[in-house]
């Protein structure tokens, strides 16, 4: 008990007001920096120590796995002994996945349902889509796009047909609903479907809103303002009883209505709980008073429900850099050798620097430059090996080599390349399945399958069977990897990429990442036979599966490395920074249609670039440098770029610019050069 007191003592006086405030609705609004994880997990335990609640009737949710899991750690580490047991701590999709599991009869689903990715959805309606007309890769992304913002906005396919004002959005909903019943059939969900279902469920079912109102007592959402319409009408139904909830949120950092992040949510909550306490945290922990004063003033360009002024009591600090350089060439390299010079200078670590950038595109020549200069650096947002189609098709039959039973991977290879096995099939062999209790790869195999399908779709079926059969022959009799490269040629999937590829090259990449796939297993498999001095293995199949176990384990290792620690200047977007600090940061690309970009300046979404901005300054603790370019390429020509309209809105006593004549202090500039020749003097020896 004291611990907690103690710890609330230790807060600033509006988090304290935010931890005690548990009677009614709450909203913290929660400026960069300024705690706002504290002012959770405290909360949290304070309701469990001091309040008496069980932990078992609170809910947290955020956005992030990786947020959960530190949130959830801080929590544990206040609450003694077994006080914090049955407390969830997760993000909104898993509390959704969890209402699924438990209503799996009431929704119409069958135990063991697949969870479709989103290149899992693409490749349905890629297949759907075809059926058509043909459709290139754009339009696919514009329908899954489509129907992503209709479930988002809780709207289903009668309505988004009936409501339709173009024949783009007619066709798109069309697709809408075979995808809908597609997805029944293969008893599978989408990602948005974790949030669609359940509200849809909570409002046909009063008496199961009802059970999981009397489960969760109190509700406490992080990110508030990256909500989106069900996931608001989540939190709102499981509430609007009790009224007892706290959400935390910051509208100067919502960026992400691209993906249907609607920050007028914190109007609608005022609007929804007359009620509503506002508190709000200004004191940012992170930033230098010049650094806060410089995003202060960005914002205030902004409209604002609720007005903040973030302050901090770190001192004035470094005045803001601005460096206008030749092109985008010279910029990289500007940035490449102030990090070096600066390292070297005040005995920095590299893991100290962070570069944020609009595009991905802007970090190639940055790579570059650092890789020139020896400097470490990890690129963030890169895609993953495993999260690749073509790997994901290959995994998946490797899956069914080891474990037949496995119904998700069958499914998605059964038609992959085609084979003419379509919904209406497989929908009446999973019923059959159910009804035998088989997975569906026995199900392939018996006789009694002759009584719900034609003989046409059972000789497909069996086809694949067999042909699955025979490569498990083959790999019981010791050839496991020689069989899995037969079995890819084969089924000709390299013919399936081409089909399916926008380019030639592409489909070979595609290929290319199967066959290193294989040698990986192929190489992990003699690794682990070395390890056990040459014994071999007295069932290879067994090698392989444990094979195939440490490749998907290193994928997630992989995953894991990508928050590390280690030594490197972080190149990211300015999107993919949010929730990040470091102490030296430098935002590339100050200018007209790339800051703000194209798009945002045509669709007039200016506020929103203003915010991505505002987010990017505030990621800097001592230092801030912004760089533009005069001349950049675009389409193959040399381009002549306009300094971006936020640098005109950040306060000009506080920007000392380099590389611009009227600007240019020339003292200042010869401290500089003799800065960087010692710096580099230094390094050399």
């Amino acid at each position: 008990m004291s611990d907690i007191r103690d710890r609330i003592n230790g807060l600033n006086p509006r988090q304290r007001e935010a931890v005690h405030a548990i009677e009614g609705p709450c909203l913290v609004l929660a400026g960069a920096g300024s705690g706002k994880t504290s002012v959770i997990t405290t909360k949290i335990a304070y309701l469990v120590q001091e309040c008496g609640m069980s932990a078992r009737r609170i809910a947290a949710v955020t956005f992030t796995n990786k947020a959960a899991r530190e949130m959830k750690e801080r929590v544990q580490s206040m609450l003694p002994g077994k006080s914090g047991h049955g407390l969830t701590v997760s993000t909104f999709h898993t509390l959704g996945l969890n209402v699924i599991r438990a209503e799996l009869k009431t929704l119409g689903l069958r135990p063991g349902f697949s969870l479709f990715d989103p290149e899992d959805a693409k490749t349905l309606l890629k297949d759907l889509m075809h059926k058509d007309a043909q459709v290139d890769a754009e339009q696919i992304s514009k329908v899954q796009g489509l129907i992503s913002q209709w479930k988002n906005d809780l709207v289903l396919p009668g309505k988004a047909i009936s409501h339709a004002e173009t024949e783009d959005e007619a066709f798109a909903a069309r697709i809408y609903e075979h995808y809908v019943r597609h997805l029944k059939a293969y008893n599978a969900v989408d990602f948005d479907d974790l949030i669609l279902l359940p509200v849809t469920l909570f409002e046909r079912h009063p008496e199961v809103l009802a059970k999981w109102r009397r489960r969760i007592h109190y509700m406490l959402v992080d990110e508030y303002q990256d909500t989106n319409s069900s996931q608001y009408q989540l939190v709102r139904m499981l509430m609007a009883e009790r009224q007892n909830f706290t959400v935390v949120g910051d509208d100067d950092q919502s960026i992400y209505a691209w993906r249907g992040a609607r920050p007028e949510n914190l109007i609608q909550l005022g609007e929804d709980f007359p009620s509503l306490k506002v508190i709000k945290l200004e004191q940012n922990y992170r930033s230098t008073s010049i650094i806060l004063k410089a995003a202060n003033t960005l914002i205030s360009n902004n409209p604002h429900v609720y007005e903040k002024t973030l302050w901090s009591d770190k001192g004035r600090g470094e005045a803001i850099r601005v460096l206008l350089t030749r092109n985008e060439e010279a910029e990289a390299e500007r940035v490449a050798s102030e990090m070096l010079t600066r390292r070297i200078k005040e005995s920095a670590q590299w893991r100290d620097f962070a570069v944020l950038y609009r595009g991905n595109f802007q970090a190639r020549l940055l790579e570059l430059k650092l890789q020139h200069y020896q400097i470490p650096y990890k690129l963030s947002g890169g895609t993953s090996f495993f999260s690749r189609n073509e790997i994901k098709d290959a995994m998946a039959y490797l899956r069914v080599l080891i474990n037949p039973d496995d119904d998700n991977a069958f499914l998605r290879v059964v038609n992959v390349p085609r084979r003419e096995i379509g919904p209406t099939t497989l929908e009446k062999l999973a019923n059959y399945a159910g009804e035998r209790r088989v997975s569906l790869f026995s199900a392939c195999h018996e006789m009694g399958l002759g009584e719900v399908l034609p003989e046409r779709a059972i000789e497909r079926l069996g086809r694949f069977a067999h042909f699955i059969d025979g490569v498990r022959k083959r790999m019981d009799q010791g050839e496991s990897i020689a069989a899995i490269r037969q079995m890819f040629l084969e089924m000709d999937y390299e013919a399936w990429l081409y089909q399916n590829a926008s380019a030639p090259q592409i489909a070979d990449k595609r290929m290319a990442n199967v066959w290193i796939l294989i040698d990986q297993l192929e190489q992990s498999m003699q690794r682990e036979a070395d390890d056990n001095g040459d014994v071999e293995s007295d069932d290879e199949t067994d090698s392989v599966e444990a094979a195939i176990s440490r490749l998907v384990l290193r994928d997630i290792l992989d995953q894991q490395a990508q928050e590390d620690d280690a030594d490197r200047v972080q190149l990211l977007t300015m999107h993919a920074s949010k929730g990040l600090e470091f102490p030296h940061v430098y935002v590339m690309g100050l200018e007209e249609e790339l800051l703000p970009h194209r798009n945002s300046i045509e669709n007039g979404d200016i506020e929103e670039e203003r915010r991505l901005a505002y987010v990017a300054i505030t990621r800097a603790r001592q230092t801030l440098t912004l760089t533009l370019a005069r001349q950049r390429k675009a389409f193959g020509e040399m381009m002549n770029c306009t300094p971006s309209r936020f640098l005109d809105e950040l306060p000009e006593e506080d920007l000392e610019w380099e590389g611009r004549p009227d600007k240019d202090d020339p003292e200042k500039k010869r401290e500089r050069g003799a800065s960087a020749i010692a710096g580099l003097r230094s390094l050399l020896g």
